[in-house]
């Protein structure tokens, strides 16, 4: 039985990926929270998957970003309303697999998994610039 291999630094990935974010979130925070609440408690994931596909073509080459098929939305009477959408990046050799949080104000994204060719050293400055390259190709000019 192998030693599992070290874990990457995620907290770089996350700072590139959010930066890569920034405009679509945006997008997304324009649409009705009422109704993106709906669509989450509903399940409607091929709605929910129409409105990612709509935020990100302005940004992104198509297939590049995709909606998870999963998403929670947290709703309150002392708390800020807030939605995770889980969200697929993938680009040439590089697929990531993240959360996108959307506040009010704010979103965060957290990397679950990032995923490079196999032959690929297990090292967090080859997987950052990978990322990186990925992204710069993937985005629309």
């Amino acid at each position: 039985m192998r030693a599992r291999e070290p874990a990457l630094d995620n907290t770089a990935h996350e700072r590139i990926l959010a930066d890569a974010m920034v405009d679509v979130a945006t997008e997304l925070r324009l649409a009705d929270l009422g109704e993106l609440a709906q669509l989450i408690r509903t399940d409607q994931e091929a709605n929910i998957a129409d409105l990612v596909n709509s935020s990100s073509e302005l940004f992104f080459k198509p297939g590049s970003l995709r909606y998870g098929l999963a998403a929670r939305c947290e709703l309150g009477w002392n708390t800020l309303p807030t939605v995770r959408l889980d969200m697929e990046f993938r680009h040439a050799s590089v697929t990531v697999f993240f959360h996108l949080t959307i506040g009010r104000a704010r979103a965060g994204v957290e990397v679950i998994d990032i995923f490079l060719d196999a032959g690929d050293p297990d090292d967090s400055a080859v997987a950052n610039a990978r990322l990186g390259e990925a992204i710069a190709e993937a985005r629309l000019s």
